[in-house]
Formats: structure tokens, C-alpha cells, sequence
């Protein structure tokens, strides 16, 4: 088989290739019926498959298969992840380029921790632009995977939905209302597209069956420190008195409530600076731009509407 890498590659890639299945086979969970039995075929060309067997080999002599196979769920949506990332757009502007050869020189990370999210070390030496390449640099490197936020609007009514939760960020770097006014948002799951996981999330924080997606923009939130990828998107929403309330899933303590705010309302509070969280800045001010286009296409956007 040629082309794309397959699980086998990544097997065959390692030193000691019985070795490595086997620590992957512990993770997975996977137990032979018989000995000398034909397993199944390792030839699965299928991307976020080899990103997540990759991803869990990286683990091999760092962690326990045990610690691993807990943070599954982590490692497929980071394997995701990096699926999206590999079909990035190409680069214009960028005199950096990209990762061809010599552009990056690093050694396998060290895994400083792995809980829900992970932290790993990097020790790397980088082409810089005068063409040499850097000293041996130290970084520490926040891994988080690929999400989503959604800000819906009513553009009858001129009006959006913000949530609010208690975020644990703010409070450790001493905010006094660590309660923050955000957008919907959420970790993209395996297999979901970032317009599947707005519409999911919207329902699961705000109840709210969401119209046409505007995509405002796909972006590092903060690149020198974390891995963690966004899709930003306004949706088109029928937005009447009443529909906030108090949501969230009581499995993942959620508790999340809704606010109605007019669009002038929302721009004073980021003037005011109230608002502090980056995505919704972002998109507030992206929405105030295209505010009238969205206005005259009126219900005719709400995909769901309820009753008035």
C-alpha cells in the first residue's frame, strides 16, 4: 500500500516494532481470542486511526499503559486535531515557511504532566530567518485540542445570547469575579466537524436548535504557550424574551447560564471592559461589522425558529 501512513507504518516504524503493539494493544484494550489466530488488518489508512496510534506510542516509557488508556478520549480528539491541523491553509505572507527539511530540529517531548489536559516539554532547535538555526531552546507546551464557540443572534431582533460560567483561570490569576461572559463553546469530538460541535454545543449550554453558521474565523488563541485551535461562528438564531436559562451537563458539573443581550448592549460591555474573554471580543467585533448584512436577510437565516 502506498500513499497516506498507515497503523502498520507506525509499527514498523519503531525499533522494536512486537513491543510497541503490544503497549498499544494494552492501552486499547485489545485481547487476542486465540494464539496464531490472523488479526485484523493493520493496513486502515484512515487518518485520525494512525494520528491516535501515534499519539499513543509517544507515550510508550513515559507513561503507564493505565494513564494512557484514562486520558483516551484526550488523546482522540488531539489526534483529530492534528488531522485538521495537516490540512492547513498554505502560507502567502509568512517568511517562516513551512516544516520542510531542516526547518526543525526537536527531540521526542517529555510528558510533565497528563491529566485532562497535558503539558509536555520541548527541547528544539528552529531555522531562523537569517537562515541559521537557533541554540537548543526549552519549551513547555499547554496541549489542548481543537474547539469550537458560537455567538447566536437574532437579527430581528438585533439582539445575541451570552453565557456565563465560573472559569478556574481567572481566578488564579486573582480576578475578583471569576465568572466570565463568553460565547457557546466546546471540544470538537472525533468525528465531528467544527459546525457539528457549535450546533451540539448549543443545545447542551444554551437549548438552542441554531440556523445558518457564519464562520468568523479559525485561530491560535494564545500560540507561545498552548496547542489549542479555534473555530469561531455567529449563528443566526431566533432569540425571543425567556429563551435564556440555566444549562450544562451535570456529569461534567456544568453550570452555565444564558443572558439576552442587545448587540449595543454586548459592544458597551466590551468597551467597557467587561467583557474579557478573547473569542467573544473577537466575534462581537466581527458581528458589529457585518451587523447589516445579517439584518437584511432577517428570519429568512433561522433554519428552527420558535414562536414569537
Amino acid at each position: 500500500m502506498t500513499g497516506s501512513p498507515t497503523l502498520r507504518s507506525v509499527f514498523d516504524a519503531e525499533a522494536d516494532g512486537a513491543a510497541a503493539f503490544a503497549f498499544y494493544a494494552e492501552v486499547m484494550g485489545l485481547v487476542p481470542d486465540r494464539s496464531g489466530a490472523k488479526g485484523a488488518d493493520l493496513g486502515s489508512a484512515d487518518p485520525e486511526a494512525v494520528a491516535l496510534a501515534e499519539a499513543v506510542l509517544a507515550c510508550r516509557g513515559k507513561l503507564p499503559a493505565a494513564v494512557v488508556r484514562r486520558r483516551l478520549a484526550s488523546l482522540r480528539t488531539e489526534a483529530a486535531s492534528r488531522v485538521r491541523a495537516a490540512q492547513a491553509a498554505g502560507s502567502d505572507l509568512r517568511a517562516g515557511g513551512g516544516l520542510g527539511p531542516g526547518a526543525v530540529d526537536s527531540d521526542p517531548a517529555t510528558i510533565a504532566h497528563a491529566g485532562f489536559f497535558a503539558l509536555e516539554v520541548q527541547r528544539l532547535r528552529h531555522r531562523r530567518f537569517d537562515g541559521r538555526m537557533s541554540e537548543t531552546l526549552r519549551r513547555e507546551v499547554f496541549v489542548a485540542c481543537d474547539a469550537v464557540t458560537v455567538l447566536p443572534y437574532d437579527p430581528v431582533r438585533d439582539r445575541v445570547l451570552v453565557i456565563e460560567q465560573f472559569r478556574v483561570g481567572p481566578l488564579r490569576r486573582g480576578d475578583p469575579v471569576p465568572w466570565q461572559l463568553e460565547p457557546i463553546a466546546g471540544r470538537i469530538d472525533p468525528g465531528e466537524t467544527p459546525a457539528d460541535c457549535a450546533r451540539r454545543e448549543a443545545l447542551e449550554e444554551a437549548g438552542l436548535a441554531l440556523g445558518a453558521l457564519e464562520k468568523v474565523a479559525e485561530y491560535y488563541p494564545s500560540p507561545g504557550a498552548m496547542s489549542e485551535y479555534l473555530y469561531s461562528y455567529v449563528a443566526i438564531s431566533d432569540l425571543p424574551d425567556g429563551c435564556a436559562g440555566v444549562f450544562g451537563k451535570p456529569e461534567e458539573a456544568e453550570d452555565i447560564k444564558g443572558h439576552l443581550l442587545g448587540l449595543d448592549a454586548l459592544m458597551a460591555a466590551v468597551a467597557g471592559g467587561e467583557v474579557t474573554n478573547g473569542p467573544l471580543i473577537l466575534t462581537a467585533l466581527w458581528l458589529a461589522r457585518e451587523r447589516s448584512r445579517l439584518r437584511q436577510g432577517g428570519r429568512g437565516q433561522i433554519a428552527h425558529p420558535t414562536l414569537p
